[in-house]
């Protein structure tokens, strides 16, 4: 067998990780083509009023469509059965790069449109329920003290929120510059996993366009502030590994359900094109992490359990999956992405691209902790804010098989 036929063979860890990953899709968007479904289908339960578990959502026909076109020309273009002229548009668009200049320029343009459209938000009070009821009282009392009195609060969001207002006079500029570097950071990011600008800068565009992104990029109540310093824990892997435990420690201050991603960490890492020193210094790093994030679970009262202690429910696990549907209704290019996102991850992997594995255990990672957390919490809310990863994740996957690099996995 030749190195080049070795290449192109999957390992057992990506079809694993490809078979779990498709299944939590294919669960995920049940749910978007036929949002009663799930829940309507789970027996035990009484519902006041009769439910049609075939009604379809709003993104039903759209998404059968997308999915069709798209998984329909991959399949034909794999078997070499398209039309001459279009099977040399798609490789002139896998193969297609831009110099550091022109990328520099589009990304500044993307950035100039997004902060003129945008600007305004700033000086328009944070219009969530939560701000005026919780987020804003806090701000307003918010001491040192009052990490030792609630250690599992977002504390960093309230710093930051505070000295946006002591700087710039209104709380919403240092969540603006947080979603501002979201998307530099997912551009960098995809460009570092694909060695293709062009790649990094269809992932920005696609953040860029998401409704969600654009929802909530300038809220103090529901920040970026999280996202950005998972995604730049996961950058530094590449760059200033010392820096990228770090940084993830400070994502968790920011909303503690990143502490939940620490499995997506570590397979990351594990997966990496890294020089294996530097993977096994940063395992050990991400190990302690893991050993002091355990206990503190137990010491802290992180998760709202509801005095019900850690009993899984299975009604509220299944509720879980269906929030995506109604949450990510704002998201359709997200939606219709998913599937086609993951076999041609999957597709990649298979030709050698590295780092496709990790970017499914990150798009399954999200999916899947929404209803596993509801399980546990006993019906947490998956609000659409914590979809925001995934939005930069599945960016991520477009950008990952858009790259032509073939490396051997480590």
């Amino acid at each position: 067998m030749t190195k080049q036929t070795e290449l192109k063979k999957p390992r057992l860890v990506s079809w694993i990780v490809f078979l779990a990953t498709l299944t939590v899709v294919l669960i995920t968007l049940t749910t978007v083509v036929f949002p009663a479904f799930v829940m309507g289908s789970i027996g035990g339960i009484k519902y006041p009023v009769k439910i049609n578990i075939f009604e379809t959502g709003i993104w039903t026909y759209q998404l059968l469509a997308a999915n069709f076109i798209l998984l329909a020309t991959g399949l034909l273009y794999s078997k070499n059965k398209l039309p001459q002229q279009i099977t040399k548009s798609i490789r002139f668009i896998f193969n297609f790069e831009v110099s550091a200049k022109i990328a520099f320029m589009v990304i500044t343009i993307l950035l100039a449109i997004y902060v003129a459209f945008n600007i305004s938000e700033l000086w328009v009070e944070d219009p969530w329920e939560d701000f005026g009821r919780i987020v804003k009282p806090t701000l307003e009392k918010w001491t040192i003290d009052s990490i030792i009195k609630n250690p599992s609060d977002t504390h960093l969001v309230y710093v930051l929120g505070i000295i946006s207002m002591k700087v710039f006079g209104y709380y919403t500029v240092t969540p603006f510059i947080a979603s501002i570097a979201l998307l530099i950071l997912t551009y960098y990011i995809t460009k570092e996993i694909s060695q293709k600008r062009f790649a990094g800068i269809v992932s920005m565009a696609i953040v860029l366009q998401s409704g969600n992104f654009l929802i909530y990029d300038t809220t103090i109540t529901y920040p970026n502030f999280w996202t950005l310093f998972y995604l730049l824990s996961l950058y530094l892997i590449y760059k200033k590994w010392p820096l990228s435990p770090v940084s993830y420690i400070l994502s968790i201050p920011a909303k503690a359900l990143t502490a939940a991603y620490l499995p997506m960490s570590l397979f990351f890492i594990y997966r990496t094109n890294i020089p294996r020193q530097r993977k096994l210094r940063l395992l050990i790093c991400y190990g302690a992490i893991t050993v002091f994030g355990v206990i503190g679970f137990f010491t802290f009262d992180i998760l709202p359990l509801k005095g019900q202690g850690l009993v899984f429910n299975f009604h509220e696990f299944w509720a879980g999956f269906t929030a995506f549907s109604y949450e990510s209704r704002h998201d359709g290019l997200v939606i219709m992405l998913l599937l086609p996102v993951t076999v041609g991850l999957f597709i990649a992997a298979r030709k050698g691209i590295a780092n496709t594995d990790s970017v499914m255990v990150l798009i399954m990672g999200v999916l899947l902790l929404a209803p596993m957390i509801t399980g546990l919490t006993g019906g947490y809310d998956n609000n659409p804010y914590r979809f925001i990863p995934l939005i930069v994740f599945v960016a991520m996957g477009v950008g990952t098989i858009l790259s032509k690099r073939v490396t051997e996995p480590v």
